[in-house]
């Protein structure tokens, strides 16, 4: 892949595409592009242009900070919900490790690790449909040790939420909440089978209405066709999340998603490119399946709109150290 992206909006470059300026400029003055704009940027073979152009629109909304965040897997496997992508999930048998909500010691440990390996946010993630009260009282409980142990931002996913639930977060100091749409309407019911799309929604907004920033994304590569990840993205887009996660599928032996290995590093640079021009303001966070598809090129995707990276591995897989991660962001002249 050329690694020779943009980092200006200099339009004297010959080689520069003028549909996709033109695109730019329409960002720029707060216009929304349309999908058949959209479209016609994941179908460009300038990649090169395409990820300037994102990473121009990323530095103009948001600057030079690049979030990093560190996740606990603070409850693991034994999900009830049937998702076709996920190693958690009780309906397979994908051999990770089991176990219950973990306790609060282990958790303000590992957000004290977090924080001094260079992250600005911590997050609690959870295998529930949604937490039994006695689980979530325990959750409540860790949050403020945590809140009052260490100078970092808790953020949490837990399932699907209550308005009341959702408000007794924020009194805590919660800042984001997360939950994945995961994939397209069109194709939602290709991948969960025990609960439907509109459910996810219906979270989010929730989440919102309490005050809680919205952490809101999902996944590529699960077989899905390149419309249905614009799909995916202007459906975020209307929800008006704080973050979005992109996160890239790596299958998983067990799942019925095993082989699904189909994108390229170049499909995916495409995808968090076309994102920013859709999503201009929110953190666009590279999240699971970055080392996997970029190995220890993560700068690609900081460099072609995305300002967010989760850091030290993911909820069932390892991934990159938080001090290598730190250091290539300040190798391309980024912040964290």
């Amino acid at each position: 892949m050329n690694s020779g992206y943009l980092r200006s909006n200099d339009k004297s470059n010959s080689t520069l595409n003028p549909f996709i300026y033109m695109l730019i400029d329409k960002v720029f003055n707060n216009q929304q592009i349309s999908f058949n704009e959209a479209y016609t940027l994941l179908s460009t073979d300038d990649i090169r242009t395409l990820a300037g152009g994102a990473n121009t629109i990323t530095r103009k909304f948001n600057g030079e900070v690049v979030d990093v965040e560190s996740l606990v897997n603070a409850k693991s496997g034994s999900c009830p919900e049937d998702c076709s992508f996920c190693a958690q999930s009780s309906f397979y048998n994908t051999g990770i490790s089991k176990y219950p909500l973990l306790p609060s010691e282990k958790l303000i440990e590992h957000a004290r690790n977090a924080k001094k390996e260079g992250s600005t946010s911590f997050c609690l993630v959870c295998a529930y449909r949604s937490p039994p009260e006695k689980d979530f009282e325990q959750i409540c409980e860790s949050i403020l040790k945590i809140k009052n142990s260490v100078d970092i931002d808790v953020n949490v996913s837990l399932g699907f939420m209550t308005p009341e639930r959702a408000k007794k977060l924020k009194s805590l100091g919660v800042k984001r909440y997360n939950h994945n749409l995961e994939t397209a309407k069109s194709y939602f019911s290709q991948i969960c089978r025990t609960h439907d799309y509109q459910d996810r929604v219906n979270t989010g907004k929730i989440v919102k209405d309490a005050g809680l920033e919205l952490c809101c994304g999902g996944i590529i590569g699960m077989g899905e066709s390149p419309q249905q990840r614009l799909e995916l993205a202007f459906a975020l887009a209307d929800l008006d999340p704080d973050e979005v996660p992109i996160n890239i599928l790596i299958s998983r032996e067990g799942t019925p998603l095993m082989y699904n290995n189909h994108l390229t590093a170049e499909d995916i640079i495409k995808t968090i490119a076309v994102w920013r021009f859709i999503m201009p303001k929110t953190i666009l966070k590279i999240a699971g399946g970055r080392e996997v598809y970029f190995k220890d090129n993560g700068r690609y995707a900081l460099q072609a709109g995305a300002n967010g990276i989760i850091s030290g591995g993911y909820l069932t897989t390892a991934g990159n150290k938080q001090k290598k991660d730190i250091e290539m962001i300040k190798e391309i002249g980024l912040e964290v």
